[in-house]
This record gives C-alpha cells, sequence and structure tokens, in this order.
C-alpha cells in the first residue's frame, strides 16, 4: 500500500497494519486515514504536538473543535472511533501505555425522524394500483395489508397462506430474532387480500408455492421489486416525498397515535423488543398536532 503520510510514522503502520494484516478494504483504509489525517493536521497545527502524544483533554478539545465546525455527531462519532483503533494500536504495540479514547463517550445521534406521510397521502398510494392485472391485485392487498398491520417489508414478502387468517382478520409474523407476533387487521386489508387470494386460485400460478406473494412466474416478489412497485405508484399520485414500503410502516404508526392509540400497544404491533424505538414516533404525532394548531388557530 502506497505510505501517504512519512512524517508520522506511527499512523502509517496503523495504515499498513489495517490494510495488509486486517485485511481491510482499500476504502475503508482511506476513511481511516482520512479521519486521522485530520486530527494529526489538528494536532500539529494547534498544539505542535505529535498525534501519538494526545493525552485525553486534548481528544475532548479536538471534539469540540469538530462541533464547532458543524460537523454532524454521526462523523464526530466516526472520527472518534478512528481515534480509537488507532490509540488502541498503539497500546498493542507498546508504543504508548494507555488509550487516551478510551472511555470518551460517544456524542449523541440526532435521531432522524422517519418520512411519514399524511392519512390523505396513503389513500391515494393504496387506491393508486390497476386491479384489473394480477399484478395491480396483488400490489393492492400488499399495499393495504402493510398499511393495516405496520409489518416490516421482509415480514411482508415472507408471508404463508399458513400464516394468515381470513375468517379472523389476523396475520401471524415471524419477525426480528424469530419472535412470533400476532396482529389484527381490518375490513378493507381483509377485502383485498380476499380479492387477491381469488385472483391467484385462477391464475396458472402453481398452487403448492406457500409464499402469498408472487410475480407472474410463481416466485416470491422480493424486497427490491416491492420498493420499484411503490416508486411507481409514488410518482403516479406524483407524491413529493421520497417514500419506500417502509413509509407505511411509519405511516401506520404515527396515525395510530395520532387517533389516540397507547404507545405500549403501538409497540407490540410493531414488534418492538424497546419502548424507546417505538417513542420516535411520538415526535412525528406532536409535530403534526403543532403543525395544526398553527396552521388553524386563530392566533397560531
Amino acid at each position: 500500500m502506497k505510505k501517504h503520510h512519512e512524517k508520522d510514522s506511527y499512523l502509517v503502520s496503523f495504515l499498513d497494519f489495517m490494510y495488509i494484516e486486517k485485511g481491510l478494504s482499500k476504502n475503508t483504509v482511506e476513511s481511516y486515514k482520512s479521519d486521522l489525517l485530520d486530527a494529526y493536521n489538528w494536532s500539529a497545527n494547534c498544539l505542535n504536538t505529535p498525534l501519538k502524544d494526545l493525552k485525553k483533554n486534548n481528544i475532548e478539545e479536538y471534539i469540540q473543535f469538530l462541533f464547532k465546525k458543524k460537523y454532524k455527531s454521526s462523523t464526530v462519532n466516526r472520527k472518534i472511533s478512528s481515534l480509537k483503533a488507532f490509540f488502541l494500536f498503539l497500546v498493542k504495540k507498546s508504543k504508548i501505555k494507555d488509550n487516551p479514547v478510551g472511555d470518551i463517550p460517544a456524542p449523541k445521534q440526532e435521531k432522524k425522524l422517519p418520512v411519514s406521510i399524511s392519512e390523505d397521502d396513503v389513500d391515494m398510494l393504496l387506491n393508486s394500483p390497476n386491479q384489473e392485472s394480477f399484478i395491480g391485485s396483488r400490489d393492492k392487498a400488499m399495499l393495504e395489508i402493510l398499511y393495516a398491520t405496520g409489518m416490516r417489508v421482509s415480514e411482508l414478502i415472507n408471508l404463508k397462506f399458513s400464516d394468515i387468517d381470513l375468517s379472523r382478520s389476523i396475520v401471524k409474523v415471524l419477525g426480528k430474532g424469530s419472535k412470533e407476533r400476532l396482529i389484527p387487521f381490518g375490513e378493507s386489508a381483509n377485502y383485498y387480500m380476499k380479492i387477491y387470494f381469488e385472483r391467484r386460485s385462477k391464475s396458472n400460478i402453481n398452487r403448492s408455492i406457500q409464499n402469498i406473494f408472487v410475480n407472474t412466474t410463481g416466485s416470491k416478489i422480493t424486497r427490491e421489486a416491492f420498493w420499484h412497485r411503490v416508486k411507481i405508484y409514488s410518482k403516479i399520485i406524483d407524491l413529493k416525498k421520497d417514500i419506500s414500503p417502509h413509509t407505511l410502516r411509519h405511516a401506520f404508526a404515527t396515525h395510530l397515535l395520532n387517533r389516540g392509540a397507547d404507545l405500549r400497544s403501538v409497540q407490540l404491533l410493531l414488534g418492538h423488543s424497546d419502548l424507546s424505538t417505538t417513542q420516535i414516533y411520538t415526535h412525528i404525532a406532536k409535530q403534526r398536532l403543532s403543525d395544526a394548531l398553527k396552521k388553524h388557530h386563530p392566533r397560531g
């Protein structure tokens, strides 16, 4: 590997170690190099100190410097991670005694709110498939059941006939960690699932295939294929937001909370093991209420 920074033999040794001995890709090693050279330059210019001689208080100063430069928390976390790996390498090679980054906590990540669409947008999206065709009927059923249950896309495409009970409007879902959960669904999803089942039974598709949602050759639909179908329908209705199948899971949770559902119930329906994962949807619901207040209140 070409040695980029002969001025700092420790840095060069670390990068060679990650590339040659650890077997990391050139792109990954380049990412380490970029992060560490930023720290190297800061240390040389601001402290006139070699990178390997930085102490914990210097690292904390560097982190403050990064935030002043308006770096995102995710970027700062990555740069800290690169420094940790570098200093851990020096400790293991007995070049320094202690890792100055060892017990420095990672900055809190900004919570990125998922894309949320309105109930009207969902209605338009769900009504966009042309149900005269087998594919349109399948897509309509998939969109309806996805929004009705909030299941993950991976759970949706893996559904088998044995997982759904249309007489009771209940679907069994195998979620993360192979955890099963039962989700009830409403009349609309039930109605369009029945239409799709009937159309599929009358098609030439092999009836022995147990996956519910298949393409015209009888193969299970893939995540990518369904993602592509959702993009097509999004364009048909001229939806300005960049959505995916997962957007309907977000809409399911947000709309339930907007209409008064309690957080614990939504957590169980989504299959979240931790309530804090579900709480992100309360921020969306609160923002929606705040926007509604500003828009409609006479003194908003």
